[in-house]
């Protein structure tokens, strides 16, 4: 996550107000607090939220009541996993959290390389795959006896990862503005993708139909990757301050939220073309990372309210009181 992603002072009004009418259909409140990434357990109907010192559990069959479960110390990646648990990355104290998702008990506590950040689950095979951004690793954990199987040494700068269905990880580096790779069965690294015009990438999806990847540069660019042939392909025009490809394989979109512009841009997937951003929508300042509930294909977007950065504060404050989700309905999108 790229602290420029949670610095919204740099958008004019004017962006705000070329922008289209918001496509938002409803706000979940939430607890005050920071928060990172997010996930959806579609068979229980509950999105979850990776906050500073908890997570946020918000029941999707019940209005979205919220509730705070479980203690972390600075999560980012909140993957929902078999038997009613959640895998926590936890970035202060260099640990994964595997924590019971009824009321956040902590069933494991996993050490990790430095400053976890993003993470991936293979259901096929249980393995959890955690990016240890300041170490340049990636860790790799089977979920089912919670224990820590292999390291992948890479590059400093890692972010957000994805699986292929042919055996490779795929993770954005920001700092080397490349895609690294890893052979998931023989645990090896592979040569890097390298992403010419793509700054600071950070989210990243892969779609199975096409065989491409997506990611998210922060200098206002989607990279389209031919995932086969190992190459970057196309530049897409987005909007400012992206954190997350989310992908909607069965509706054949990609979302990309933009916490900069205060925009989520959808991709379309299919077209002899490829793909090709075919809406800029309006969302708010701030809402840079979200989740798919893969049912409805409802998107969900935690943001809130920012205040004005004291002189030498790094982040503008959040606004109390101010913590939401908004929710983007496709049906409503155009």
């Amino acid at each position: 996550m790229r602290l420029s992603a949670l610095v919204p002072l740099l958008l004019s009004s004017a962006t705000l107000a070329a922008a289209p009418a918001s496509t938002v259909t409803t706000t979940l409140p939430g607890p005050d607090g920071g928060w990172d990434y997010a996930g959806v357990d579609a068979a229980h109907a509950m999105l979850y939220v990776a906050r500073a010192t908890s997570v946020t559990a918000f029941d999707l069959a019940d209005g979205g009541k919220a509730r705070s479960i479980g203690a972390i110390a600075h999560g980012h990646a909140v993957l929902p996993l078999p038997g009613d648990r959640l895998l926590l990355t936890s970035g202060d104290d260099n640990s994964v959290r595997i924590l019971r998702a009824a009321d956040g008990t902590e069933l494991a506590h996993i050490a990790v390389g430095q400053k976890p950040d993003g993470a991936v689950f293979d259901a096929a095979s249980g393995k959890a795959y955690v990016m240890a951004a300041k170490d340049g690793v990636v860790d790799v954990i089977d979920t089912r006896t919670a224990k820590m199987i292999g390291t992948v040494a890479l590059k400093p700068g890692l972010e957000f990862p994805a699986l292929d269905n042919r055996g490779t990880l795929f993770v954005n580096n920001e700092d080397e503005n490349e895609i690294e790779t890893v052979d998931t069965r023989t645990m090896k690294a592979g040569a890097p993708i390298a992403l010419p015009g793509c700054e600071a990438p950070s989210g990243l999806a892969y779609d199975a139909k096409t065989g491409r990847l997506i990611s998210a540069c922060d200098n206002g660019k989607a990279a389209i990757i031919d995932a086969r042939a190992r190459k970057l392909v196309a530049l897409l025009d987005i909007g400012q301050g992206p954190d997350a490809v989310i992908l909607d394989a069965a509706r054949r979109l990609a979302w990309i939220p933009c916490g900069k512009s205060g925009e989520i841009d959808r991709i379309a997937l299919d077209g002899a073309a490829g793909p090709r951003v075919v809406a800029m929508l309006k969302t708010e300042v701030g809402a840079r990372t979200g989740a798919l509930d893969p049912r409805t294909g409802h998107v969900y977007l935690p943001t809130a309210a920012f205040g004005v950065a004291a002189s030498g504060q790094a982040r503008p404050p959040i606004m109390p009181g101010t913590f939401h989700v908004l929710v983007v309905n496709p049906a409503t999108t155009g």
